[in-house]
């Protein structure tokens, strides 16, 4: 809706006027884009009496001025880059076993006596059924558990063992 500022002499203070009629309704097909919303592209390389002939606005020689220009990321103007800079140090291993962790003193929570990869999912315990589990130390056995990992830390395996429980280890 396209508006004009008016001044009144009493007060001065800026009012709106639609240039709209009342009678006249807004709809889809009255309705424009305002002015200044569709920019004109920038035609390059067509004479001097464009501005924009010549060089084409790409001033005149070095790297920038070329067709095909690409600076690589993270280039510096010359400068050596910080990616060089820093030091390369470490290494990530590909074969990086991965596991999800189950705690003792999360099985005290359960009420079964033998604890699945299932039952785990469903409390909770664990996200993924099709990934590793390790059943590790921290906290206590209360009740003699069958619990099926794939890994269970040494004094975890001990811990159940002296409730009077047992590790089923499952083979990936």
């Amino acid at each position: 809706m396209k508006t004009d500022k008016i001044k009144t002499k009493k007060n001065s203070k800026s009012l709106t006027k639609s240039k709209f009629s009342p009678e006249e309704k807004i709809a889809l097909d009255t309705l424009r884009a305002p002015r200044g919303a569709h920019k004109r592209k920038k035609i390059l390389g067509r004479g001097p009496g464009s501005g924009h002939g010549k060089t084409s606005t790409r001033g005149s020689k070095g790297q920038t001025s070329r067709s095909g220009k690409h600076k690589y990321l993270g280039f510096e103007g010359g400068q050596m880059p910080l990616i060089r800079r820093i030091a390369k140090r470490g290494f990530t291993s590909r074969g990086k076993i991965e596991y999800q962790i189950v705690h003792l003193r999360d099985l005290n929570n359960i009420k079964e006596d033998v604890i699945s990869l299932d039952l785990l999912k469903e409390k909770g315990l664990i996200k993924d059924v099709s990934k590793l589990v390790k059943i590790l130390s921290d906290g206590e056995v209360k009740k003699p558990i069958s619990i099926q990992a794939h890994a269970a830390s040494k004094k975890a395996f001990d811990k159940i063992k002296d409730a009077g429980g047992k590790v089923e280890l499952i083979n990936v």
